[in-house]
């Protein structure tokens, strides 16, 4: 198996560390202007080779998480509209844009280029800036959801494997809600104004 983490960004440097870290397969698709000699980024690629364009990432994986900035994306859109997605599980793991109101553009453009073929949401509450918004390691937890069929369990263990608790949000139509928990947060920081980050923790009683 070998998992293509699309996106130059901190949350696709740490899964895709993690995922390295327990023996699966990565690679990672960027940008043409995308800096490579970055300390860690040049390393990863010295070491493992592992810097490709999103089109060939894309096309070596069987599993593909999308990790990229919202300016980027249309360049990831591009080059899954040009792939074969046919039998690829693609993970949209970003937040679209909160300004009046919540938007899912980001899931509901990747169903649209996806089309027949199932995406999935998750690791989107740990936010692109991670780890750096959990200096101290205590964030345990994600959330994904995704329709009821086979491949979700593949998405579940996909969480588990690298030490995540996997808390199942059910439907693909509960993204928005999934997103709705990262803005909130964002949110409650700025109005605390503190430099610490706010996470929630799901608790049953």
């Amino acid at each position: 198996m070998k998992i293509g983490i699309i996106g130059g960004t901190n949350l696709a440097k740490a899964l895709g560390k993690k995922y390295l870290n327990v023996g699966i397969d990565v690679v990672f698709g960027v940008h043409e202007e995308f800096d490579t000699n970055q300390p860690e980024w040049r390393v990863l690629n010295k070491f493992y080779d592992k810097l490709c364009p999103y089109s060939s990432a894309i096309d070596q994986s069987e599993i593909v998480l999308i990790c990229s900035e919202n300016e980027n994306l249309p360049g990831v859109f591009e080059a899954l509209k040009k792939s074969d997605l046919n039998q690829k599980l693609i993970v949209d793991c970003t937040n679209s844009r909160f300004e009046d109101q919540l938007h899912n553009e980001n899931t509901e453009m990747l169903q649209e280029i996806c089309k027949g073929n199932p995406v999935f949401k998750a690791f989107n509450n740990l936010g692109l800036e991670y780890p750096t918004t959990d200096k101290l390691g205590v964030i345990k937890e994600t959330y994904y959801c995704g329709d009821p069929i086979p491949q979700k369990i593949r998405v579940k263990r996909l969480i588990e494997v690298i030490g995540f608790k996997a808390i199942d949000a059910g439907k693909i139509e509960n993204a928005t809600l999934l997103e709705a928990f990262y803005h909130l947060r964002k949110e409650i920081a700025i109005h605390l104004k503190q430099e610490s980050n706010c996470h929630f923790k799901l608790i049953s009683v």
